[in-house]
Formats: structure tokens, C-alpha cells, sequence
């Protein structure tokens, strides 16, 4: 029998992350410091919007873009947030989650063999999505001496005349990088030099500790020029409610919607009924979360540093990305190790890209106590390798 699977899959490689999960799910006793999701339960108010909604009978589809009252709703936050103003009937779409919303992104505006630069380390799914649609992923590296911003210079060497658009994740999974407002701006010029799209992956925004976030639709000239992407699952605890959304001018929102149209239908109704209260009654819950996450960052950095696990401050998101030189190992050799003698399961850095080796990401969205255990136990494993 032939083979049926396509290539551009059949060479893509499963997710670096689920490996280690897989194997810490065999395991007892085990510390995880590696899945990138809230450790809290979703706030009592939006789990009762979405109980509400079910008695109240929506159980059927919305329209493709999503409710009008939640994209109503979401162009206001934007717009009271970073002075981003969208229009609710042809500017927003709600999607199934931030991971859908990149699908419709990159297969809205590539043509095969368009690229698209994405500086890693980077979320798993930025490159392949890119594979996916007909793109080619152009990968440019950020350093830790550089606290893992981009620079626009860097960018630049990477533009070719098949350059379509820029990708951005920042605050950034998995190295907790923010970038300063001035190197957006920078990134922001080179865009319009070059007349290439902006595609800002911002689902950590509102997790940011100790500075401010950089709304890339709110720089000068940038609002019709970027595909804002963002979500509900970091801030409120939402990851198995699914709901994300897109926002873009909208000539991009109409390409975005014709595939959302083909591929999802709607978002789901029970979701977006939900978001709608989270955005109405959740920012106390969001300052709650944010307060204690602020305590564990704190926590692990201190701990990754006296352990000779030199880590750099991470300013956003809820993950560490610590240097493991000291150890002598490689990334995937620590990571694997460290969870079979002592049962802690972090992922190497090599599963973000290439300029990952040498680190290894920590997710701090586990509760203080499980942390200070987990350390504890690298610890003892530092004094044996390190």
C-alpha cells in the first residue's frame, strides 16, 4: 500500500513537550514543572456564566464570528486596555482558542513558499503551522544576554523577497522574555520598510510582572498591519473552555473567516458565554493569580540561581528557562534524568528550538509547596552532577 500521509506532516516531529508528560504519567511521585497551564481552577463566576448559558438552552451554534455581545465586550477591554480600538461586526472573530486562531491566521495569508520569520526560542506550534499552510518557518535566534528579545536587526537578516509577515510571541513561552517597548517599535518600522504583516501571539498579556506589555496593534501605523492573536485560557484560568480570539483589519478578518467558516463553525457557545463574564467580573480573580504567580517566579528563579542553574528574571508568562551548563548534560539528558532519579519533569529547551539547548523550561503555575519539594529534589540532584 502506498503511503498516504503527507509529507510536510510526515516530517513534521511530534511535540518535544508531550513526550515528557507521557512518561511523567507512568511515573509515581511526580513533580511536574512542565505543562503551561494554571494549576487554578477556572473563577466560580465565569464557571456559573457557563452553567447558565446550558440551563438557559444555547446549546446550539452562534454566529461564525461569535456573539455579538462578547466581541462587543472584547473591543471594549482592548480598547480601555491598550487604546486599540476594533470593530466588533467585521474586526474580531472568536476562535477555539489561540491555537485556532494562528491556524486561521497563517492559512488565510500564505501562498506556498511565502516565509514567515519567527525568533525562537518559540511555542511548539508557531513553525509547524507555519509547515502546514504551504509556508516555509524562517527561525531567527534570541540569546539570554539579550534577555531573549529579538532585535530588529536580527530580523532584518533574515527578510528575503519571500518574506510575508513577522511572527511575535512576547510575553514569550517558553523563556518568559517581554520585549521593551522601543525594540517593538524598531521590529514595528522594519515591517512597514518592507510592507510585511505582523502576527502577534499576545495570550499571555495580562501576566506580567514588574513592567508593562506592548500591545504591537497599538504602535504608530501598526493597527491594520498585524494580526493580533489572544485568549482567555492563561489570564483566567480558561484552557479547557477553549476560546480564543483574532483581531485584524478587515480585508484579514474576511480571509480569516472564510476558513473559521470551512473548519469550526462557531466557537463554543457554552465558551463564549463564559468570556463574556470574564472580561465583565474577572479582572479581581486575574490580580489574584497574577499575585501569587509573581510569589512562585520569585521562588523558582532564586532557587535555579543557588542551585547553579543560572536563570535569567523572566518578566511575563509563568515559565523559568534556566541555563543547565553546570551540569555538564545536554537538555534532553537533564530533563530525562532529573525525572527518572528524582521524579521533577521540566522540557529541554531544544523543544522550542535550536537556540533552546542549554536550557530547559520550568512552568511555575504549580502550587508553592510542589515547588519548593521540586527544588528540594534538584538540589540533591546537583550536588550528584553538578
Amino acid at each position: 500500500m502506498r503511503n498516504f500521509i503527507s509529507q510536510t506532516v510526515a516530517q513534521t516531529p511530534p511535540s518535544g513537550i508531550r513526550k515528557f508528560f507521557d512518561i511523567a504519567a507512568t511515573m509515581q511521585d511526580v513533580i511536574s514543572l512542565g505543562i503551561g497551564e494554571p494549576d487554578f481552577v477556572t473563577p466560580e463566576p465565569i464557571i456559573q456564566a457557563g452553567i447558565a448559558s446550558l440551563q438557559r438552552g444555547e446549546t446550539g451554534y452562534t454566529s461564525n464570528s461569535g456573539t455579538v455581545e462578547l466581541r462587543t465586550a472584547l473591543s471594549h477591554h482592548l480598547r480601555q486596555q491598550y487604546g486599540v480600538t476594533y470593530n466588533p461586526a467585521d474586526e474580531i472573530i472568536i476562535t477555539v482558542g489561540v491555537s485556532e486562531a494562528l491556524y486561521l491566521a497563517m492559512t488565510a495569508i500564505l501562498n506556498p513558499g511565502d516565509e514567515v520569520i519567527i525568533p525562537e526560542p518559540c511555542f511548539v506550534a508557531y513553525a509547524p503551522e507555519v509547515s502546514f499552510a504551504g509556508g516555509r518557518p524562517v527561525m531567527v535566534p534570541t540569546y539570554v544576554q539579550d534577555q531573549f528579545q529579538v532585535t530588529a536587526e536580527t530580523i532584518a537578516a533574515a527578510i528575503t523577497p519571500r518574506t510575508k509577515a513577522i511572527f511575535l510571541g512576547y510575553p514569550n513561552n517558553p523563556t518568559g522574555a517581554v520585549m521593551s517597548r522601543q525594540k517593538m517599535v524598531d521590529i514595528a518600522a522594519l515591517a512597514e520598510e518592507h510592507d510585511l504583516l505582523l502576527i502577534s501571539d499576545e495570550i499571555y498579556d495580562r501576566l506580567v510582572y514588574g513592567t508593562e506589555h506592548t500591545c504591537v496593534p497599538s504602535l504608530p501605523g501598526m493597527r491594520d498591519r498585524t494580526i493580533l492573536l489572544g485568549g482567555f485560557s492563561k489570564a483566567y484560568a480558561m484552557t479547557g473552555w477553549r476560546i480564543g480570539y483574532a483581531c485584524a483589519n478587515p480585508e484579514l478578518l474576511a480571509a480569516m473567516r472564510k476558513v473559521h467558516q470551512y473548519t469550526i463553525m462557531s466557537a463554543p457557545t457554552t465558551a463564549q458565554a463564559a468570556a463574556l463574564v470574564a472580561l465583565a467580573e474577572g479582572e479581581k480573580h486575574v490580580q489574584r493569580m497574577l499575585q501569587e504567580y509573581d510569589r512562585r517566579r520569585r521562588l523558582i528563579v532564586d532557587g535555579f540561581n543557588s542551585l547553579g542553574l543560572d536563570c535569567f528574571e523572566p518578566r511575563g508568562a509563568f515559565y523559568a528557562f534556566p541555563s543547565i551548563a553546570r551540569s555538564g548534560m545536554s537538555s534532553d539528558e537533564f530533563a530525562n534524568r532529573l525525572l527518572e532519579e528524582e521524579h521533577v519533569a521540566v522540557v529541554p529547551g531544544e523543544a522550542f528550538g535550536e537556540s533552546g539547548r542549554g536550557f530547559v523550561r520550568a512552568s511555575y503555575a504549580t502550587a508553592y509547596e510542589k515547588i519548593e519539594e521540586a527544588l528540594n529534589r534538584m538540589e540533591s540532584f546537583m550536588r550528584r552532577h553538578g
